[in-house]
């Protein structure tokens, strides 16, 4: 089984194909895939609605939907991939270097598998549970554009975060050169 995992895409366009705000390739991973889930912050119930119409998806609602999602979508979700029980909540971990609580929640969730998202940064930790966050195809924070593909194949799990074209952070971009002024001052 084939999973595409996404949060954070903060798309807020009001008409017109919601995809095509996406980054190039993606959509069509999310046609092949089996299952699409999405940990939350769509923003607009016309892109999660327009998702949900080209995929088999999984999802809950983020701080930054609209109440009409907040109002359609649960705060978590567990769902079923073959044996592995997968958790989906959108904000599970305080930051990219502190998965404590996302492993907790998963632990409460009592799950196999967690996603969550809110980051914008993916991040893989694996320990006695798999805590999975895609970061962000649209609006990622010191990282390039992603999402994860996740395989489950009788119980076996493997995946890899897929870099996406599209916006790249402006930190990002930032960080990778620098120049020095050797004439300044003391």
């Amino acid at each position: 089984m084939k999973i595409i995992i996404l949060a954070d895409t903060h798309i807020n366009i009001k008409s017109g194909s919601v995809t095509e705000a996406l980054p190039a390739g993606l959509v069509k991973l999310i046609k092949e895939a089996d299952m699409v889930i999405h940990a939350g912050d769509f923003v607009t119930k016309m892109f999660y609605d327009e998702l949900s119409g080209i995929c088999n998806l999984y999802a809950v609602h983020g701080n930054m939907d609209e109440m009409s999602l907040k109002r359609s979508l649960p705060e978590r979700k567990i769902i079923k991939a073959g044996s592995t029980k997968i958790g989906i909540i959108h904000e599970a971990a305080l930051s990219i270097h502190d998965t404590t609580g996302a492993r907790y929640m998963a632990k409460e969730m009592d799950v196999d598998v967690l996603v969550f998202g809110h980051l914008h940064k993916p991040v893989i930790d694996k320990s006695d549970v798999l805590l999975l966050c895609p970061g962000s195809p649209t609006a990622p924070r010191l990282s390039e554009p992603s999402a994860i593909e996740l395989n489950i194949d009788i119980g076996n799990i493997s995946g890899k975060v897929i870099t996406l074209e599209g916006a790249r952070c402006g930190a990002l971009e930032s960080a990778r050169s620098f120049q020095t002024d050797n004439n300044r001052k003391k």
